[in-house]
């Protein structure tokens, strides 16, 4: 299988070509440190799969996967991640990458991942999927909340008054016990407490 690598870190680039070199079905054909360098590269090489790094300077991870489905190249990409980067995760999801992998992965899971991708799978580790539903739900949670709603549970979740949330809204404070009576309604709550715990139990905030 032809592979290319797109990482900015040059000891993950070096030590996965070695990880990889080690499987004679597998070749390293091209190593890129940014997601423009990827995009110049794919101009010219016919990589069967990407291991595609989501953080990186230049252009991003997503910014490669916006443009391969923009271009409609159908190359599998499995993204390189750490768990700091899990914000990312939903979106590349949606832009359709294969699977996930750590970059501490051990060399028989990056084995397993590729191996289940190159068979038209799309698999994501326990962990990786469980933090996908996580931001799907939280999506999904979201949609029902309107943007000044989200706003007015971050301020009452750093403790504001009615009346600090109402001044930098440049409302009043009786419109703003109107939207915290919808808030309430919405999240089947009484109170500011029960609000704000299902709040955080919904990554609403």
């Amino acid at each position: 299988m032809k592979i290319l690598i797109v990482d900015d870190h040059d000891i993950v680039r070096e030590g996965l070509r070695l990880v990889l070199e080690l499987k004679k079905q597998h070749e390293v054909i091209g190593e890129a440190e940014n997601g423009q360098q990827a995009l110049e590269m794919l101009e010219i090489l016919e990589p069967e799969l990407i291991l595609l790094d989501l953080n990186m300077p230049v252009l991003d991870g997503i910014g490669v996967l916006r443009a391969l489905k923009k271009s409609g190249r159908q190359i599998p990409v499995i993204v390189l991640t750490t768990y700091k980067e899990k914000y990312m995760l939903l979106e590349a999801v949606e832009l359709g990458v294969k699977s996930y992998l750590l970059k501490d992965a051990k060399r028989s899971v990056i084995y397993e991942t590729i191996t289940k991708v190159a068979n038209g799978e799309t698999w994501f580790p326990p962990d990786i999927e469980k933090a996908i539903t996580v931001a799907k739900d939280s999506q999904a949670n979201k949609l029902f909340l309107t943007q000044k709603e989200l706003l007015i549970l971050n301020y009452l979740s750093k403790g504001l008054k009615n009346s600090e949330i109402a001044d930098k809204l440049f409302i009043s404070e009786r419109t703003l016990k109107n939207y915290l009576t919808v808030i309430y309604e919405k999240l089947q709550v009484k109170s500011r407490t029960q609000a704000l715990s299902v709040a955080i139990e919904k990554n609403l905030i």
